[in-house]
């Protein structure tokens, strides 16, 4: 018979932070690790395979959100990928340069990603190379601008 305490807590976040920088090193690195959480910052030409392995190798379900942030000398993309059967949930920051704002995208891998990226390529302009249909959501086709970066200006602002 299984045990359902142990399949419940199992893998546990050290278990997730070992294996995943073990396999992805130099790649990726651990920032934090807190109860149920574990924190990570990713190189870009790494995260298409990161979350692969997450999904394959560590149950990892769902792409929970994929969101933009400028820090005005680059872009950043964070992921928030949850394991359901474990309650764990893993957090992947991976910082894209202003001046190339390209990444692989992961909605093959959780269809759930799909609107995340599509929103966040709206907003922030950054572009997930490999989307099945990355295009605005709401603003118009040909809208030149990405409203949530800190370099765009509303009318009337200097």
């Amino acid at each position: 018979m299984v045990d359902t305490k142990d399949f419940i807590e199992a893998p546990s976040v050290e278990h997730i932070a070992g294996d995943v920088t073990r396999v992805f090193s130099p790649n990726i690195t651990v920032r934090k690790v807190a109860p149920r959480r574990v924190h990570f910052n990713c190189d870009r030409e790494a995260i298409h395979g990161v979350c692969k392995y997450l999904r394959d190798a560590l149950n990892f379900e769902q792409a929970s959100s994929v969101c933009g942030v400028d820090w005005v000398d680059h872009l950043q993309v964070v992921y928030h990928l949850s394991n359901y059967s474990n309650g764990v949930m893993v957090e992947i920051t991976v910082d894209v340069p202003n001046d190339d704002p390209h990444i692989d995208s992961v909605a093959l891998i959780w269809e759930g990603a799909d609107w995340h990226e599509r929103e966040t390529y709206e907003l922030f302009g950054i572009i997930f190379d490999g989307h099945p249909k990355l295009e605005r959501l709401l603003t118009p086709q040909n809208y030149e601008f990405f409203p949530f970066r800190k370099s765009y200006k509303l009318r009337g602002q200097q």
